[in-house]
């Protein structure tokens, strides 16, 4: 699989998922791509924690339970609440391995190159490692969900993360059994995908370009996607 034919098939999966076990070569293999993501003066602040133990990952999804009554509670419009009942949020029982991706700050610090203006850096290096997992996983064969529905302080607790430690994201991992042609949410009808052209801006914000740039964002775009 080269590197655009999995930017087109990577998906936030929480659906599709086979009970096929992840190799450990291959897991390993995802998470050395991780390891070789860009990070702010090379600090390289993440770790991975490989979550297989079926008892942590109960503890996991009672939390992703509380807050989906929260959030669906949350949601005036029964329209709305009618759609959000039928949406999966999470497959963490349903898939052989979860991945917790952290940010340490403190490593090699506290004098990071790169980092003095814009802490926030090594965050972002940490969602990088995430990016080069998921396209990794992808390329697999191995499809991945992002699971936020919970309150993080508990799930650092749970994992016996340091409180210094930033959780940055809780992943499930799972062969499947089609990566599907469009986003399970715009599937759903919760929302759908923006046009690239009314993304892009030229020099500075809301200073769209011209019109010919805009058309060929958009054609670009439909060519990537109708590759699929």
């Amino acid at each position: 699989m080269d590197l655009y034919e999995a930017i087109r098939k990577r998906r936030d999966i929480r659906s599709y998922y086979k009970p096929d076990p992840i190799p450990d070569q291959v897991l390993a293999k995802i998470l050395a791509a991780a390891h070789l993501a860009p990070s702010v003066g090379y600090s390289q602040p993440w770790n991975f924690i490989v979550i297989k133990d079926i008892e942590i990952r109960k503890k996991i999804k009672e939390l992703v339970e509380e807050e989906r009554k929260k959030f669906y509670n949350s949601l005036e419009d029964e329209n709305r609440k009618n759609l959000f009942s039928r949406i999966k949020v999470e497959a963490i029982l349903d898939t052989p391995v979860n991945v917790a991706v952290t940010c340490d700050p403190r490593r090699f610090g506290p004098n990071i190159l790169g980092r003095t203006t814009m802490p926030e850096t090594s965050i972002y290096s940490a969602v990088l490692a995430v990016g080069n997992l998921w396209l990794a996983a992808t390329a697999e064969g191995i499809g991945v969900g992002f699971v936020s529905f919970f309150d993080k302080e508990k799930v650092k607790e749970i994992l016996k993360i340091p409180k210094e430690v930033e959780l940055v994201a809780y992943l499930t991992l799972g062969y499947v059994k089609e990566f599907p042609r469009i986003p399970e949410l715009e599937e759903k009808g919760w929302l759908r995908r923006l046009k690239l052209s009314e993304l892009v801006f030229e020099n500075v914000y809301y200073n769209y370009p011209k019109e010919d740039f805009k058309k060929l964002l958009d054609e670009e775009f439909a060519k990537l996607l109708n590759h699929f």
